[in-house]
């Protein structure tokens, strides 16, 4: 599998030598990182070329490198069922940087496009809908973003005097605890509930 995978990366390389920036073959896998601005071309090529016929995009995902300057990667998986390869395509772009879409050539990337721009912040040019699709409406800041605190901006809850569901600032009901990650059986100098009979057995 891997020499077939090397193989088909020096094709792609060799037909679209502008696209490709570099690429590699690592645990059975073909990771090939793309220019930018030519992701959609090259999604065309890999989906029409007979010998690719990457027919299938499987996800499309982000990666927060928070501190690089291109803090973002993007993540393409296709499959191609005719040729039973996977291909993974990877762009590095810029927390300001558009991304083209590519929903004319795959219609299901339309909600994974959607996802990644609801999820980090990353936007898409030329998308038909961009809009959030996994958080509520009026949600502030995108939650995979390695900046993004752990309890959130806002909570929501049901307000009886209101008969409606209002969202209010984050107000933690206890302080965080400090806690004690020794294990009670190294060290502790009591017994814990159901261990009594070991104790007395030595």
């Amino acid at each position: 599998m891997t020499e077939a995978l090397r193989e088909l990366g020096d094709y792609i390389e060799a037909k679209r030598p502008d696209c490709i920036l570099k690429w590699s073959v690592a645990f059975d896998e073909l990771t090939m990182d793309v220019a930018p601005a030519s992701i959609a071309g090259l999604v065309e090529f890999l989906k029409k070329d007979a010998t690719c016929r990457f027919s299938s995009l499987v996800d499309i995902t982000g990666v927060d490198h928070i501190g690089r300057a291109r803090r973002f990667d993007v993540v393409y998986h296709l499959l191609s069922m005719y040729q039973n390869h996977r291909i993974r395509l990877r762009l590095a772009v810029r927390e300001d940087q558009m991304v083209q879409s590519i929903t004319p050539m795959h219609p299901s990337a339309n909600w994974f496009e959607r996802e990644v721009f609801d999820m980090f912040g990353i936007l898409f040019s030329g998308h038909p809908d961009l809009r959030r699709i996994l958080t509520d409406y009026g949600f502030r800041g995108y939650p995979l973003r390695k900046d993004f605190p752990t309890t959130g901006y806002t909570e929501v809850r049901y307000d009886e005097a209101q008969k409606r569901v209002v969202y209010e600032p984050v107000s933690l009901v206890q302080e965080y605890r400090q806690f004690d990650f020794m294990s009670p059986w190294e060290g502790a100098d009591y017994i814990l509930p159901g261990d009594e009979k070991e104790a007395d057995t030595k």
